[in-house]
């Protein structure tokens, strides 16, 4: 098994809605398991400025998945929820599934580049990952906490009572 962190993130159709039941369909992932998802969090877009909030949250799951695998059953479930991609970048999305780390490799091929390639610099997705796995090194020897403290929370919102279960 590999320990991976999924980013989820949504901002039309209900986004809380989508967010937990893109919750439920990684816990029925086959050959893997969910074992943790962090609290809802409410950030601003990136971008066009002219859409709503985004609904963020990571998930933190084994898996016997290879990476590719792993990124078409993550593209698959975006599918189901709606998603179409479009060549507009930080645009509205009812679902965006992002492979933030899979264990401690390094993968870079042109389809996926893992750790995710802005994680560094999005505190949308740092925050809720830091609630999973405080003591977490990235696979280049970064501390979570190190990337954390160059990454201030300004304009992110934790929403309580919005835990989904893991």
């Amino acid at each position: 098994m590999q320990r991976c962190f999924i980013a989820l993130g949504s901002n039309q159709a209900d986004p809380v809605a989508q967010v937990s039941k893109a919750f439920a369909e990684l816990r029925a992932l086959p050959q893997s398991r969910l074992l943790a998802c962090s609290s809802l969090y409410r950030s601003a877009p990136l971008g066009p400025q002219d859409q709503p909030a985004f609904i963020n949250a990571v998930a933190m799951l084994d898996t016997t998945l290879q990476p590719e695998a792993l990124l078409d059953a993550l593209q698959d479930i975006e599918q189901r929820s709606g998603r179409v991609r479009k060549a507009e970048r930080w645009g509205p999305r009812i679902l965006d599934l992002d492979l933030l780390l899979y264990a401690d490799r390094i993968i870079d091929t042109p389809r996926l580049q893992v750790p995710h390639y802005h994680m560094h610099a999005r505190s949308f997705v740092l925050y809720p990952l830091a609630e999973l796995a405080a003591d977490l090194t990235m696979p280049d020897g970064t501390p979570l906490q190190r990337l954390l403290d160059a990454c201030p929370s300004t304009g992110l919102q934790r929403l309580t009572g919005t835990a989904a279960q893991g």
